[in-house]
């Protein structure tokens, strides 16, 4: 990433404050990589609360992966909470990688993976299809050992507003950034700290910009109402 070195004392700034801002991460592993995936899916697009809740769910109304993997959209979109374009978009997702594992595998499970090495199991994960960066890193971090940060759409933009990282740079450069400046041993702990201080950031953000436009509207509705009246005096 371009000026990497500029960008540095940054980040290991703002993983010493994170870690005093917010209670002690608890690692989580994942046994099967799919089961990493599927997780990483959901949360990619929805808050870590609404993908716990979800997978809850998944577990108490699908008797297994294989179960999900056949299963219709509606009924999938049904478990994740709520009908949405988002919601439909994560369902499909979701059918498409585990028919994709599937194809490749006779079986809807990865754990062959963690024999092959860190290098060709993310190949592996990268070729498949209906997978992104997140998704791969997520589930090389969760399950595979692999050294990565996954980075959702809020991150990079809570790092790329707060000035943390190079303005133009990629999902790719960010990633590869941040594996540099955080350890592995930290790696899940940050990604989780990050995660909630970007969506914080975002929640905020929202919030002003719907009070802003409230109050938009209130004056906006003010001007015209003093407009009729200064018009039917003059009539």
């Amino acid at each position: 990433m371009k000026n990497s070195k500029d960008y540095s004392k940054k980040i290991q700034k703002l993983q010493g404050s994170l870690s005093r801002k917010y209670p002690k991460v608890q690692n989580v592993t994942h046994d099967d990589p799919t089961d990493a995936i599927v997780y990483a899916i959901i949360c990619s697009s929805l808050d870590d609360k609404t993908t716990g809740s979800a997978i809850k769910r998944f577990s108490e109304y699908f008797i297994d992966l294989n179960d999900l993997r056949v299963s219709r959209i509606e009924e999938i979109v049904e478990m994740l909470g709520a009908d949405t374009p988002v919601t439909r978009e994560v369902a499909l997702t979701i059918t498409t990688v585990l028919r994709a594992i599937f194809n490749e595998y006779h079986k809807v499970s990865l754990e062959g993976l963690k024999k092959a090495g860190k290098r060709p199991a993310r190949q592996a994960l990268e070729k498949m299809e209906g997978t992104n960066r997140f998704i791969v890193d997520y589930c090389m971090l969760t399950s595979l050992q692999g050294h990565a940060v996954p980075l959702t759409e809020e991150m990079i933009a809570y790092l790329k507003n707060k000035g943390l990282v190079y303005p133009d740079a990629t999902e790719q450069e960010i990633g590869g950034f941040l594996a540099k400046q955080i350890s592995a041993k930290k790696g899940y702990e940050f990604y989780t700290l990050l995660r909630r201080e970007s969506e914080a950031f975002s929640s905020k953000k929202k919030k002003i910009n719907k009070t802003a436009s409230a109050k938009k509207k209130t004056t906006k509705k003010a001007k015209e109402k003093t407009t009729k009246k200064v018009t039917r005096r003059k009539k």
